[in-house]
């Protein structure tokens, strides 16, 4: 008997601490596409200022030369973001915002597009939808209540 109240507890443990890792990594990624977004900022510049010296450093890292992509690279983002539509209409923009994150780092790496050059020129996956899936580029925008998708790429 004190074996299995034993097993039990380690076995809750375990579930705990998973549970704590999945909530605070949920937390950090959710947390980073709030303060980028304008409301966010605002309310931020009352409270500290450092938040408000983060949010225009983003903005004014714009590389010198923007990125271009391959139309086949286009037409893959296109095609993995349309499947996802529907999720992030019924997820809502919390938990869609983090999909989209994650769907841009997957894209970028399996593009030939480094992390690096991705987010210091988010706005590619604006340029590459706008071309290749214009009415899905609508959709996710509408779906996550994002200005363009540049502001859903985050820094994992």
């Amino acid at each position: 008997m004190r074996q299995r109240a034993w097993t039990t507890a380690r076995t809750a443990r375990g579930a705990l601490m998973v549970a704590g890792v999945c909530g605070a990594v949920l937390l950090t990624a959710c947390g980073g596409v709030q303060t980028g977004s304008p409301a966010a900022s605002s309310s931020d510049a009352s409270a500290t200022g450092s938040a408000t010296t983060s949010a225009p450093a983003r903005t004014s890292a714009a590389p010198s030369t923007p990125l271009e992509v391959s139309d086949k690279a286009a037409e893959n983002l296109c095609a993995m973001m349309r499947p996802e539509l529907s999720n992030w209409r019924v997820q809502g923009p919390t938990l869609g915002r983090v999909g989209l994150n994650l769907m841009a780092h997957e894209w970028a790496l399996t593009n030939g597009i480094g992390n690096p050059q991705l987010l210091s020129d988010p706005a590619v996956i604006d340029r590459a939808t706008s071309a290749s899936c214009p009415d899905v580029r609508t959709q996710a925008i509408e779906a996550l209540e994002l200005p363009d998708l540049a502001a859903g790429v985050l820094r994992l």
